[in-house]
């Protein structure tokens, strides 16, 4: 009743044909911000800072969550991290009541772009920027 009409998609992750797979809400360099400091607040402290399941409370004893890393991470969708921050999974309890939907969304757009920028390689630079990072640095290793 707060918010009014509101996309299911929106507040579960589940489109007609399962997980969506794209963000419904615009990606911007604001909403990838608002996810990397979501993200830093209630996820590295397991998750670790670069994805990688070796956050603080590992280093303590607590077991390490799966690398987003792992290929099986790196393919699931968009929905598929919305619904386990708001269903909970494994031994992650659920956030829905702590980050609100919005918020859960910067943070899945977060993991991807954070997914992307650890398995990127010279491939993924666009041609323009490399030719500019050649032309200014002699040249990219």
């Amino acid at each position: 009743r707060r918010e009014g009409a509101v996309d299911p998609v929106f507040l579960t992750g589940q489109g007609v044909g399962g997980l969506v797979t794209e963000l419904p809400v615009e990606l911007t360099l604001e909403l990838l911000q608002r996810g990397q400091e979501r993200y830093d607040i209630f996820c590295a402290v397991c998750h670790g800072h670069t994805g990688a399941g070796d956050g603080m409370i590992v280093s303590r004893g607590f077991p390490a969550p799966t690398s987003f890393h792992d290929q099986r991470l790196l393919d699931a969708s968009v929905g598929y991290y919305f619904s386990a921050m708001t269903n909970g999974f494994g031994r992650m309890y659920s956030y829905a009541s702590r980050i609100p939907p919005e918020d859960r969304w910067a943070i899945a757009g977060y993991v991807k772009a954070l997914q992307l920028s650890q398995n990127a390689g010279l491939d993924d630079v666009p041609t323009d920027v490399r030719l500019e990072l050649e032309n200014s640095e002699g040249r990219v290793r």
